[in-house]
């Protein structure tokens, strides 16, 4: 009996309304538009408003994915969820959006791969459609990087323009130590949803080459607000900025641009492709300046490569669908084309899946 492939029936994005350009945050952080432009490629980002969970844009994105593939919620036989902003401690964002969409219950599955998150989700989907464990599949990647942000409430509020300001010195000072992460980051989700269809089509995901390495942990975490201290947070974690991530740039950088284009190629090849093959490549959003050096060695044209972190800045979860989404409504992914989606995240995890649309 042929195996069942995990083909794509839909897909569908959620962006919260607040857009934030790099003139707004010169508000709040020592920035300006030209340094975050040089730096990442960001323009803008979208944030969500106070209340708003990651969960809440998980359940739009998903309904939107459902109404692309002409499904029912009670159709889903399984949830496949990715955030690093999980509603809560625990339970994961899976049920909550289970509950949400109104589903009958179902297996949830909650994963945390931070930014290689939904690469990983399509292993997953892969494996539950190929294993004869589910027919059809949401996989959704949802995160709201608001919630990580080490600013006081009036800071908000002077970014926005509801609140003339100026901030204070001190609070302004302590936004600014953490610029080189805020100017990055955005909310949002996308979700897509699988169908098992017979394996002779040749169609749906094909192979996927992922990786995970601790000897890389060190060079973006989140030293505070974990099970190695006791008590798990406290305020003295949060009055020394423990619990806001610690990035090396350039480690991340280097190591982006050399395992996401070789994570590439070992899909491509084990599946008899070669990067000429490929129609399009979706990368992970993270900063512009690591896409264009990763496609540079790749040799692959702007024609086949999507990029969009220029409007939504990084999403973690969310990338890999947005950009995907987007490049589908261009006509960039029409039936039948074989597309790539590889990522590096923290972890550190990274690599790269293959699907023919």
């Amino acid at each position: 009996m042929t195996q069942a492939r995990a083909v794509l029936a839909g897909s569908g994005i959620a962006i919260p309304p607040l857009e934030v350009d790099n003139h707004m945050l010169s508000r709040i952080i020592d920035t300006n538009d030209q340094w975050v432009r040089e730096r990442s490629g960001v323009v803008t980002r979208y944030y969500v408003e106070p209340g708003v969970a990651s969960s809440d844009l998980a359940v739009e994105a998903s309904q939107a994915a459902l109404a692309d593939a002409g499904m029912e919620a009670d159709a889903i036989d399984y949830i496949v969820c990715s955030t690093m902003t999980p509603d809560h401690y625990f339970p994961g964002s899976g049920t909550v959006i289970q509950q949400k969409l109104g589903m009958k219950p179902l297996p949830v599955l909650d994963i945390r791969q931070q930014c290689a998150g939904f690469a990983y989700g399509l292993q997953v989907v892969d494996a539950l459609i190929r294993g004869g464990v589910a027919k059809n599949v949401l996989l959704v990647g949802a995160d709201v990087h608001t919630s990580l942000m080490p600013f006081s409430a009036r800071t908000f509020e002077v970014l926005h323009g509801r609140d003339p300001g100026p901030l204070s010195d001190e609070d302004f000072q302590w936004n600014s130590r953490f610029r080189h992460l805020l100017v990055l980051f955005g909310d949002g989700a996308g979700a897509m949803v699988f169908k098992a269809v017979p394996g002779e089509e040749r169609r749906g995901i094909l192979d996927h080459a992922l990786y995970g390495d601790g000897g890389h942990r060190d060079i973006l975490f989140v030293p505070g607000g974990g099970s190695q201290r006791r008590p798990f947070v406290s305020c003295q974690m949060i009055q020394d900025a423990d619990t806001v991530p610690v990035m090396d740039g350039k480690a991340v950088f280097k190591l982006a641009v050399t395992r996401m284009p070789e994570a590439t190629h070992t899909v491509l090849q084990r599946q008899g492709y070669g990067t000429q093959d490929l129609d399009l490549l979706i990368m992970h959003q993270a900063n512009l300046r690591i896409n264009e050096k990763a496609q540079q060695i790749l040799g692959l044209p702007n024609e086949k490569v999507y990029n969009n972190i220029q409007k939504y800045g990084n999403t973690t979860s969310a990338t890999l669908p947005i950009a995907f989404h987007e490049a589908r409504q261009k006509g960039m992914a029409p039936e039948g084309a074989l597309v790539a989606f590889t990522a590096l995240g923290a972890g550190l995890h990274w690599g790269s899946v293959l699907m023919r649309v």
